[in-house]
């Protein structure tokens, strides 16, 4: 029955015009979020385009093309970044961006020898939860900066600029229908920019002295700058692999039921967990964002019912040649800041919301005081910024709140009596 419902499964190909059509629509599910994170972090959109589009032909390779998942890049590794960057140059954070790739390999080894119930005790809900939380909520300032201050002076006209994007997006959420329900970002970023174009603060200039081709601002290892391993990068972005890696068993879960497919079996949660990880380490080696697999997309493939890894590496053929266009690269970057700062406030807020609701669907049950105790100690560490420092160790708030909650889960004693006298009553 279900079969009969498939549009173009896995392995099938489109007609040219329909693969033209299907492909720029994954594109625009992703576009939205994808040149938000380079745009906060400082990184040229362009090459996280391009990244992107290595990055999901990669892991198509990876998963032998029986996984149609797009990657784009990841909001988790945005303070990080962020830090890694004032700290120690941008050098430095794609340093840490190539270690945590190897890392998602050393772990897709693992549990290719030993299988992967192991890694979901090291991460339930009640740790990956809260941590999801913090990366929201440690970013709010970030948002609300944005959206408030022209420099570094308050502006209320860059504020209306805000809050007409963040209307713009909300109502696109709540009453658009089928395909443009799952690209209210980008048709939030689009109404925020005509808006800012009536009040006359965007500049074109830029646009129009661009190429049409032109090289993206590649950051290319061991020419623009040399590469050097650090104990304080290492624990500040390793750790971000705890809550990625937990996200990517969620989207492999989801992806499954869409598809109608066991991914975590074939082609394995090491294969899909590998993936991730060169498509990290290629954005690494060219100057972008971290990839993740992403759940706008998984949305396209569950209202179209068009599986096709076709589909989704012609999307990623045209994320990497608008990425050498370089009107487009203009283009995007005349995007005020106040109309990603008004987005961002929703994007951000649903960030943390899906931690909540991970918690909640896995029925994370906090009248357990042991939930209570590991939820709470990370919320505050993470959203509190602590840092602990001794010496040249430095680790960082979110990073340090994902191993504190790490170490809390697997030290607690458990209440499994308690909690099932909860869930009946």
């Amino acid at each position: 029955m279900e079969k009969e419902q498939i549009i173009l499964d896995v392995k099938d190909k489109p007609t040219p015009l329909t693969w033209l059509a299907l492909s720029f629509q994954h594109l625009f599910a992703m576009f939205g979020a994808t040149i938000l994170v380079p745009f906060l972090v400082g990184l040229d959109p362009a090459v996280a385009l391009i990244s992107s589009g290595l990055g999901t032909f990669a892991f198509l390779l990876i998963t032998k093309f029986q996984v149609p998942a797009y990657l784009g890049s990841s909001f988790a590794f945005i303070t990080p970044i962020i830090v890694a960057k004032a700290s120690a140059g941008m050098g430095a954070a794609m340093v840490g961006s190539f270690i945590a790739g190897i890392v998602y390999g050393i772990v897709a080894l693992i549990i290719k020898g030993t299988g992967h119930k192991w890694i979901m005790k090291i991460l339930p809900p009640v740790v990956v939860g809260p941590v999801i939380i913090v990366i929201g909520l440690g970013l709010a300032s970030t948002a609300v900066d944005m959206a408030t201050l022209n420099g570094e002076e308050y502006s209320l006209q860059y504020f209306s600029v805000a809050i007409v994007t963040l209307l713009i997006t909300i109502i696109s959420t709540i009453f658009l229908k089928g395909f443009f329900n799952l690209i209210p970002v980008l048709i939030g970023i689009a109404g925020g920019y005509l808006y800012s174009l009536a009040i006359g603060i965007i500049d074109f200039s830029k646009v129009i002295a661009a190429d049409w081709f032109q090289a993206p601002n590649f950051i290319i290892p061991f020419v623009d700058y040399t590469p050097a391993l650090s104990l304080e990068i290492i624990l500040l972005m390793v750790p971000v692999v705890v809550v990625t890696i937990s996200e990517h068993i969620g989207h492999q879960l989801v992806l499954g039921k869409v598809v109608g497919r066991n991914y975590i079996e074939k082609p394995g949660l090491h294969r899909s967990i590998l993936g991730d990880g060169v498509a990290t380490m290629l954005a690494a080696v060219i100057g972008g964002p971290p990839n993740t697999t992403y759940g706008e997309n998984i949305g396209v493939l569950a209202i179209t019912r068009v599986y096709s890894v076709f589909v989704i590496a012609g999307a990623a053929v045209f994320a990497i040649v608008f990425g050498f266009i370089g009107k487009i690269s203009a283009f995007i970057s005349t995007i005020p800041t106040p109309v990603m700062g008004g987005v961002s406030i929703l994007l951000f807020g649903i960030i943390a919301s899906s931690g909540l609701r991970m918690m909640i669907d896995n029925q994370i049950n906090l009248g357990n005081n042991r939930n209570l105790i590991i939820s709470s100690v990370i919320l505050v560490i993470g959203i509190g910024g602590a840092t602990l420092k001794y010496g040249s160790f430095d680790l960082h708030g979110m990073a340090l709140a994902a191993i504190i909650g790490i170490i809390l889960n697997l030290v607690l004693p458990s209440e499994d009596k308690d909690s099932i006298n909860n869930k009946t009553a």
